[in-house]
């Protein structure tokens, strides 16, 4: 082993890579109340550098396919109603393997980087578990419609740098969670599905807090490098070619998670052909 198997990254590294999610569920419950107990330290010192990881760990199934592969998910049939909770609960699981990430990859921070992005992955799995049950009373388990792996992807490339990770994972794709969740909320009341809906709004209020995390450490990091915060974000969003959000925007909860009436322009006016990141 290349750590002691008692620190915060190791133990971040080992729920990480656990591929059964009621396994991964636990390890997160296990760290998080460990660390909150004072239980897990942060190495002293020099410590190794983080690992690779291409791929977190997950299930044999669902099967992954490209995101342009993945059929449309409308809740009009029990089918559809199951694949689009399917969706949501894939989303979970791999937001639990990004809180994770963070905490194992990117060493020699402030200790409230590790607490903010342990409480990230602990709600990330009381989410996955509230929609793997919706999905069973329906009649359905995780992994019985395939999906995508399009979120860890983002994690790969941002693997180098936790302010590009910052800007491009919590600021772009679970962003987008905020757009989305509305319209969602709109078909499910139109087939009235209170109980989804719950388990929605829990979502995204928790979400709000997340992508606000992320703000913050975002703007820390752009502190530290002298970088003006915003042009830095659209520059790398245009770097990256991260997707752009679809619009109607959830502009009162971006407002809420640190997204300036500003930035929330320039998003609705839709993608700049050209935005150089500064130097």
């Amino acid at each position: 082993m290349l750590e002691d198997h008692e620190n915060v990254h190791a133990r971040a590294y080992r729920a990480l890579m656990s591929c059964e999610p009621s396994d991964k569920v636990a390890l997160v419950r296990a760290l998080c109340q460990d660390w909150a107990a004072g239980l897990v330290p942060l190495p002293d010192g020099t410590v190794a550098p983080a690992l690779p990881v291409d791929d977190a760990g997950r299930p044999q199934r669902p099967e992954l396919l490209a995101h342009t592969s993945v059929p449309r998910r409308r809740p009009g049939s029990p089918e559809g109603l199951a694949a689009l909770l399917h969706a949501i609960a894939h989303i979970e699981f791999n937001a639990i393997n990004l809180a994770l990430d963070c905490v194992y990859r990117f060493r020699g921070l402030p200790v409230d980087f590790y607490a903010g992005w342990l409480t990230v992955a602990f709600e990330e799995a009381y989410h996955f578990g509230l929609v793997a049950d919706r999905l069973r009373d329906v009649g359905f388990a995780y992994g019985d419609f395939p999906a995508h792996r399009g979120l860890w992807d983002m994690a790969v490339k941002t693997a180098d740098d936790p302010l590009t990770r910052m800007a491009l994972v919590p600021r772009v794709l679970e962003a987008r969670g905020l757009d989305a969740t509305p319209p969602i909320v709109a078909r499910l009341k139109h087939i009235g599905d209170a109980a989804s809906i719950a388990v929605l709004d829990i979502i995204l209020r928790d979400e709000i807090g997340h992508v606000a995390l992320g703000d913050q450490w975002f703007r820390y990091f752009c502190a530290e490098r002298d970088l003006e915060p915003e042009a830095t974000y659209l520059a790398l969003m245009n770097e990256f070619e991260a997707p752009w959000p679809p619009r109607p925007l959830n502009v009162e909860a971006r407002r809420m998670a640190g997204f300036s009436a500003d930035e929330i322009t320039r998003l609705e006016a839709g993608r700049p052909r050209l935005v150089q990141r500064e130097s």
